[in-house]
């Protein structure tokens, strides 16, 4: 008989959702799961600045050294959380289907950004968000903003902010009925890995490995990596604003990324098509791309990206 399956998750309402997920198709596949909630650094720091702190990883840590520590058998993670790179015996086995990997807007009387009224407050604690914001409405005032997605919604319906940026996926997920409208790629490109599921386990863990392999989806696989290894050819947890979408068009991936100043004053973008099985290869390439088209100026004059909240 299969020994029970352990699931290290976050406490937040949308990550005890993403490993709900994981449980009920571990269940339905015949397995014995149960979620272990973990406090990280990220959940400990409440609303301080993460761009000061650290940024990725603060939502991963202490979930990757239980995982280490044999206490917990699977971590379910949001792929934009998780660094380029995990720590020795431990793998992403299993990156399921993604998601709507847009952001939306959530604002009074305007579905476009173009629409907001002049001098609009617009809410949002991602650099990478803010930049590309101030690129399209250089005239409009960015504010930071933090919490998980009901705290900005409850912030948004208070006044506080004319608009808010939300990640759509997240939204879904916690089946959210909000006035919000999706932003288009050409407006705002996602963060790298956002929407899809990154499930991690020890890389000597024959067993739960083989029982989350019917979750694999290889064609989101195969866009995030190509996302990952533009990411991580920028330089990983580089000081600037990021943002790459791949997607799996036959046999082919197509890469679109952005590296910008926090400013939206100076943005460099580019587009990279190859092989689905040559993703790390895309991404490195559209990362050398940018690199000599200027985007080597532009990361270290900024803070330090966090991880996207949803």
């Amino acid at each position: 008989m299969s020994r029970p399956l352990v699931i290290g998750s976050r406490g937040s309402r949308l990550a005890l959702w993403q490993a709900g997920w994981a449980r009920d198709r571990l269940e339905a596949a015949g397995r014995a799961v149960r979620i272990e909630t973990i406090r990280t650094s990220g959940d400990r720091l409440g609303d301080a600045p993460l761009p000061l702190l650290g940024g990725q990883g603060l939502f991963v840590k202490e979930i990757e050294e239980a995982l280490l520590r044999g206490d917990v058998d699977i971590a379910v993670h949001s792929m934009k959380d998780l660094p380029t790179t995990q720590p020795g015996g431990l793998v992403v086995t299993c990156v399921p289907e993604r998601a709507d990997a847009r952001d939306l807007l959530l604002a009074r009387g305007a579905r476009t950004l173009r629409a907001l009224p002049t001098g609009s407050i617009v809410g949002t604690g991602s650099p990478r968000r803010a930049c590309q914001v101030l690129a399209v409405r250089p005239d409009l005032a960015v504010r930071d903003l933090r919490g998980n997605v009901e705290t900005r919604v409850r912030k948004w319906e208070g006044g506080d902010y004319d608009a808010i940026i939300l990640a759509a996926a997240g939204v879904a997920r916690l089946g959210l009925d909000l006035p919000a409208a999706p932003l288009g790629l050409d407006q705002m490109l996602p963060a790298v890995g956002q929407g899809a599921l990154a499930i991690e386990t020890r890389a000597d863990d024959a067993d739960a490995r083989a029982a989350l392999a019917g979750m694999h989806h290889p064609p989101t696989a195969a866009a995030v990596a190509a996302e990952r290894a533009f990411l991580r050819g920028l330089g990983g947890g580089c000081r600037a604003p990021i943002a790459a979408f791949a997607e799996v068009e036959g046999a082919t991936i197509r890469l679109r990324g952005l590296a910008a100043d926090v400013a939206g004053r100076r943005q460099v973008t580019g587009e990279s098509r190859g092989s689905s099985g040559a993703a790390e290869e895309i991404g490195l390439a559209l990362a050398r791309d940018l690199l000599a088209r200027g985007a080597a100026d532009l990361l270290p004059r900024a803070p330090t990206p966090p991880a996207d909240a949803a």
